[in-house]
């Protein structure tokens, strides 16, 4: 069973036949596929991967300054594309292209319920909380924890767009409370956003755990590939709507509660995780990354 199957399980055909009109308007572009696939081929080159992703200068331009900015506190200037992929890995600049395109993409899908600034501002603060927690709690390769976190809330966009008189009712009654969005879109259409962000991503190459990670960031002990990155997915959101700047909506509600469940996945207690100490840390980058991923 492929990627998009595992995503499709169980959904509705409602959900499957949202995202596939989705896919016309935000397709990942070839470049990004061309990445994805010799990210993940064992005989690539530097030179090989540098010559794709300089195709795209736009892209080329924002990746080497999310590359030499705070965000990775590298000394010395990183001047090309060939020595930004010896110096950070692979995977983690295939992690940083996916970042730069979806933002760019994904922006373009019209709406008239939510702010695009607001809720990239939510994705990243998102991103940033969840790197931060990945690394607290040890966990392989963290860069892609960013990527759950900026683009956790993809499916909302879908919404917003195909079925906005319904989005909006839901929107109004949850009141500034994402986890009531998220039960309440999946009491009237027997799917939530989560799922549609989840089967939009298959196509885009983003690897399984994420997938499921995002299906299920509201309710993480539901999680059967990913429970982890669910579980932090989940903390990282609850905590980027405390952020006040980061918060999902306008109005957001700021004591949003954090699932015991996750916490204990993670491993850490409400205590320990110190959630001042991590939104501040996140904080410190929120604005330069912010500006970089900023959509052209």
């Amino acid at each position: 069973m492929n990627a998009a199957t595992q995503s499709e399980c169980g959904l509705p055909p409602l959900a499957v036949n949202l995202v596939a009109d989705a896919r016309g308007l935000v397709s990942p572009p070839e470049i990004c596929l061309k990445v994805a696939e010799l990210a993940q081929a064992s005989d690539t080159s530097v030179t090989e991967l540098g010559e794709v992703i300089i195709r795209d200068p736009n892209l080329t331009a924002r990746l080497l300054r999310l590359v030499n900015s705070p965000y990775y506190g590298l000394r010395g200037e990183i001047d090309t594309v060939s020595r930004a992929v010896m110096v950070i890995g692979t995977q983690e600049l295939y992690s940083l292209v996916i970042a730069i395109t979806a933002v760019r993409s994904f922006s373009m899908i019209p709406n008239g319920l939510v702010n695009i600034d607001t809720f990239w501002r939510h994705g990243i603060y998102a991103g940033l909380i969840a790197r931060v927690l990945a690394r607290r709690c040890h966990v392989l390769h963290p860069e892609r924890l960013f990527i759950g976190g900026l683009l956790h809330d993809l499916g909302s966009l879908i919404l917003y767009h195909r079925l906005p008189e319904i989005s909006r009712n839901l929107i109004l009654a949850a009141n500034g409370d994402e986890e009531v969005l998220h039960e309440a879109e999946r009491q009237e259409l027997g799917f939530s956003h989560a799922d549609l962000g989840a089967l939009l991503l298959a196509s885009w190459h983003i690897p399984i755990t994420l997938q499921d990670a995002i299906r299920w960031h509201h309710c993480p002990g539901e999680a059967t590939i990913a429970r982890l990155e669910a579980a932090i997915l989940h903390v990282s959101n609850v905590l980027a709507n405390r952020s006040g700047i980061g918060g999902f909506c306008e109005n957001t509600r700021d004591d949003g509660f954090v699932d015991e469940r996750a916490l204990r996945i993670i491993g850490l207690s409400s205590n320990e995780i110190d959630a001042s100490g991590v939104i501040a840390e996140a904080g410190e980058h929120f604005t330069q990354t912010a500006a970089i991923l900023a959509a052209a």
